[in-house]
């Protein structure tokens, strides 16, 4: 499990006497250009196929499902703190096999393709993308990403702004809505160059796969721009504009994420401090405890004690 996964905030379930199905009940929200539902299951239950016309951004909330998608995957676990991108007209076949003990929460926005297609285009006009090979644009088959904080944040946005009763809803989900597709392409990049890191041409692929390999070093954002061929101001623009953080946030929390992997290997706080760019132990504890929680040796132990 991706332990840097953010849940998203849990609306009350219903009681069984308020649900019209026990499988999938849908309590709908319409807006502009968006259908925003929230489905709940209360009874275990297999193969429940659910359809969507348009594009559609779903989240887990609370449960367990076990599905796929129809003529595309084959069966994977959905948990709160994830996210699946359902292609329009993709039919996902659901099992709810803790449903009697556990009851599954679920979010579904179907989005207008028309807002879509116009939010895509104004954003490549009028900001478009400083690597030349990139454009902003959804991908279809990206589609299933662990939430971080930016994602989780929109989304709770949007569900807040559904579920309000304002006569200007409309107009305020209209800009949530711009929001979600921008942290959602966001996530979708971060998680396209992180898996496809020798595949991907671009400069963000080629800054991405330089940090990941020289993070026991010191990294100069200056030296890694020139690498790739782009301006130090481009460079920020560039990191923000395809991952939604900064350089040196990035650098920061693949040093971190480095750190837990050599930490479970049972390397030394010293030795994984070292390997992971770090020259002051103390700095590095100070570090890890902000971004994790808790202490490297705290770490270190709750993972062995866990196995």
């Amino acid at each position: 499990m991706n332990n840097n996964k953010f849940l998203l905030n849990t609306p009350e379930l219903k009681k069984e006497n308020q649900l019209l199905n026990l499988i999938e009940n849908q309590t709908k929200f319409n807006l502009n250009n968006c259908e925003f539902s929230i489905y709940e299951t209360h009874k275990t239950a297999f193969d429940f196929k659910l359809h969507f016309e348009n594009i559609a951004f779903t989240a887990m909330l609370r449960g367990k499902k076990h599905m796929k998608l129809d003529n595309k995957t084959s069966y994977f676990d959905y948990f709160p703190g994830e996210s699946i991108l359902v292609a329009p007209g993709e039919t996902m076949v659901i099992d709810f096999p803790e449903a009697n003990e556990t009851p599954s929460q679920c979010i579904a926005l179907s989005l207008n393709p028309d807002f879509i297609e116009n939010s895509l285009n104004h954003l490549n006009y009028h900001f478009p993308k400083v690597d030349e090979s990139s454009q902003w644009n959804i991908q279809l088959d990206e589609y299933f990403l662990f939430n971080n904080k930016s994602l989780a944040s929109a989304t709770n946005n949007i569900m807040r702004i559904a579920m309000d009763d304002n006569s200007e809803k409309d107009i305020m989900a209209d800009f949530a809505l711009k929001e979600l597709l921008i942290r959602l392409m966001q996530t979708q990049a971060r998680s396209m160059v992180e898996k496809n890191i020798a595949k991907n041409k671009s400069r963000i692929g080629f800054a991405v796969d330089y940090i990941k390999n020289n993070l026991h070093q010191k990294l100069s954002i200056d030296s890694i721009a020139k690498l790739a061929y782009v301006s130090k101001s481009n460079f920020f623009k560039m990191f923000k504009d395809e991952l939604g953080t900064s350089p040196n946030e990035f650098i920061l929390q693949e040093r971190i994420n480095r750190a837990k992997e050599l930490l479970v290997s049972q390397n030394s706080i010293k030795e994984t401090a070292y390997q992971t760019g770090f020259s002051d132990t103390n700095y590095f504890t100070r570090v890890f405890k902000q971004l994790v929680g808790i202490t490297p040796k705290s770490f270190q132990n709750n993972t062995t004690f866990n196995e």
